[in-house]
């Protein structure tokens, strides 16, 4: 794969500590502290799209292997869901809303999944 061997996702956030807490206490991430309380999580494998656009901002979606489970998993702990789950074609695809305002897709795949290559 050459010299590139992972990738870092930032998330922007109005409140970051309260997102930070969901990362850690409702999905369970592991993370490190890079000083000062900053977590830097550990993610699930992760794969990347090249969609075109007229647009340069980029999107961050969680992937489940059953979305409807997924839901009431986390539902149960208290996240809210913005968009019912729809059927795109490539996949069931949600909204769940972080604790301080952003939101983030949640989709089940259909297609293969390029990191179990």
């Amino acid at each position: 794969m050459g010299v590139i061997n992972g990738a870092h996702v930032v998330i922007y956030s109005r409140d970051a500590e309260a997102d930070r807490a969901f990362f850690r206490d409702v999905l369970g991430y592991p993370h490190v502290d890079a000083g000062g309380g900053w977590l830097i999580f550990k993610l699930p494998p992760a794969e990347v799209a090249v969609h075109p656009a007229e647009s340069t901002s980029h999107e961050f979606f969680l992937m489940c292997d059953d979305v409807a489970a997924t839901v009431t998993d986390l539902t149960a702990k208290g996240v809210e869901f913005t968009q019912p789950v729809s059927d795109e074609g490539w996949g069931l695809m949600t909204v769940l809303r972080l604790p301080g305002g952003g939101e983030l897709g949640l989709y089940e795949p259909r297609h293969a999944r390029a990191y179990e290559l």
